[in-house]
């Protein structure tokens, strides 16, 4: 088959060990990142297979209507970013595995990197080293303090058990469902979203983006917050309200933010307000980000591609595509 990867920024994925499973294919990689439809069009003009990196790249109905060649879209974890709809109609089936199984913990662990840099002011404190200055500032002690998981699945649990590592109390907020859970293995649950935001000294949000989850956080829910307090996001961008962490940092109310998500990726705007603000520390993405996180994520992707070219498809998102041929 013609499989083509987009957005492999760093040429990371031919030197994956997964990457043999691809062996036989002829593969293209890009490594620079475009979104403008024609030049997409162009680059995948004979395209059968396409793997994609999360989402970094949207796949949108005017550009499959004019893939003719393509058959697959191999990806991992959620597809905001694809129209599958349009690759329903176009025939294009879609596998992607959701992993069930072990959290990320690549990310658990860049959340928790980014929670201590928030409170100790660390990429601050070497901007202050680097610019010939010394100490800029007081940090804050994690010990102690309340850290809030919005959202307790397989992420959101793991991060919870870093706070209480780190003698921090944890409350959860989250689906019924998921309060349960969180009960049934000792966190405090919170009694209503509304003192959640208000008791909590650190928040950290957990949880996929979907329809119900859009705009989960408001900017009210911002504004309940301690002056002291610090909001942690590195989920999706689309899960805060659209604008509202800006304008509630601006107040003061969270006093800081640590984020590795933002609305528009990839983010290469100096000037964007979360990155002219001193109280945020900002990270491009990079949660999954690791080279072992990659041979999980990859060796799932292109063992999707060799299940459709042995002509049984795994994890497919729409199967009602198998029922039909290519129009």
């Amino acid at each position: 088959m013609k499989i083509t990867i987009l957005d492999d920024y760093f040429d990371t994925l031919r030197t994956l060990d997964c990457m043999r499973k691809l062996d036989g294919h002829e593969v293209v990689i890009w490594n620079d990142h475009v979104d403008a439809v024609d030049a997409l069009a162009s680059r995948l003009h004979d395209t059968e297979a396409l793997v994609l990196i999360r989402e970094r790249t949207q796949i949108r109905g005017v550009l499959l209507d004019r893939l003719g060649s393509l058959r697959l879209i191999s990806q991992r974890s959620v597809f905001p970013h694809i129209d599958i709809e349009a690759c329903t109609r176009n025939g294009i089936v879609v596998s992607s595995n959701q992993h069930p199984g072990e959290p990320s913990y690549a990310a658990a662990e860049l959340t928790w990197g980014l929670i201590l840099a928030a409170a100790r002011q660390i990429p601050q404190q070497m901007e202050s080293l680097r610019a010939g200055k010394w100490q800029i500032g007081v940090g804050g002690t994690l010990r102690g303090k309340t850290l809030g998981i919005y959202g307790y699945g397989r992420i959101g649990r793991t991060v919870a058990g870093y706070g209480k590592a780190f003698g921090m109390n944890v409350m959860v907020w989250a689906s019924e469902k998921s309060r349960q859970v969180a009960r049934n293995e000792g966190y405090a649950i919170a009694s209503s979203k509304e003192s959640f935001f208000e008791q909590c000294d650190v928040i950290s949000l957990h949880m996929r983006l979907v329809p119900a989850t859009r705009a989960i956080v408001s900017a009210s829910d911002l504004g309940r917050m301690k002056p002291s307090a610090i909001f942690v996001n590195t989920s999706r961008a689309p899960l805060v309200e659209s604008g509202a962490l800006v304008e509630s940092l601006r107040a003061g109310r969270p006093g800081m933010a640590a984020i590795d998500v933002f609305e528009h990726e990839p983010l290469i705007d100096p000037s964007d307000p979360l990155l002219a603000l001193d109280n945020v520390v900002c990270t491009p993405h990079i949660g999954y980000v690791t080279r072992e996180e990659y041979e999980i994520q990859f060796s799932d992707i292109f063992d999707q591609i060799v299940a459709f070219d042995h002509g049984q498809p795994i994890n497919v998102v729409n199967p009602e595509v198998l029922e039909q041929g290519r129009r």
